[in-house]
């Protein structure tokens, strides 16, 4: 696998234009988010030379329970994305395409992944509507909610950039979010993998085998 070496600014910039992947203005798509130094691109994946750390959030899952999302993904294989649940294509697809990947892996494998999704829109995101949202696309898929400023910040510490829900003219509501997902290994519940919503569903397929296993692809 022939891989390339990335500056960082690219990277920054890349993640930064994927805010405006479920609507909203210009200004928001140039919010800034976290640098790193280096990076490889492989195939799916940029794996980062600097990887990320666990966001430090505690919110409410769907069962209306706190979670600690260090504690309660500690040593286990995670994917971390935020959006929401009236998003009318990206994050519904990026669910999918994961939810897709997760059924090829031997079944010890499935039940030590863990999938995380933190809303965006945490005010019509109750636990209970999106829990039954997550629920179409894979009952073991976690989900988050809680207050937006806490949600916010812990999206900066992993370099994905989020703005509060704004109501467009025609009444629709749109969040405007990064849609990146981070993969966390289960060796050093670091973030070393980068994933765009360009990722398909043989990508991740492809790649999971070896993040269950704290491997790069």
């Amino acid at each position: 696998m022939v891989k390339k070496i990335v500056p960082a600014a690219a990277l920054v910039v890349a993640a930064a234009l994927t805010l405006s992947a479920c609507g909203g203005s210009d200004n928001d798509s140039k919010k800034p988010v976290a640098d790193v130094s280096m990076q490889t691109k492989t195939q799916a994946a940029t794996v980062l030379d600097q990887p990320f750390t666990k966001p430090d959030l505690v919110l409410t899952d769907t069962h209306g329970k706190k979670y600690d999302l260090r504690e309660e993904t500690k040593g286990k294989p995670t994917l971390i994305y935020f959006g929401y649940t009236n998003c009318p294509d990206v994050c519904p697809l990026i669910m999918s395409n994961i939810a897709i990947a997760k059924k090829a892996l031997p079944k010890a494998d499935q039940e030590n992944l863990r999938v995380v999704f933190v809303t965006t829109d945490p005010e019509r995101d109750t636990p209970a509507s999106l829990g039954s949202w997550l629920k179409a696309q894979d009952p073991s898929f976690i989900g988050l909610t809680g207050d937006f400023p806490a949600i916010q910040a812990g999206a900066r510490q992993i370099g994905i950039g989020i703005s509060a829900p704004k109501k467009e003219k025609d009444g629709t509501v749109v969040s405007m979010h990064g849609s990146q997902v981070i993969a966390f290994s289960p060796k050093t519940d670091k973030g070393y993998l980068l994933y765009s919503e360009d990722t398909t569903p043989d990508d991740y397929t492809k790649d999971l085998p070896k993040i269950v296993k704290g491997e790069n692809p």
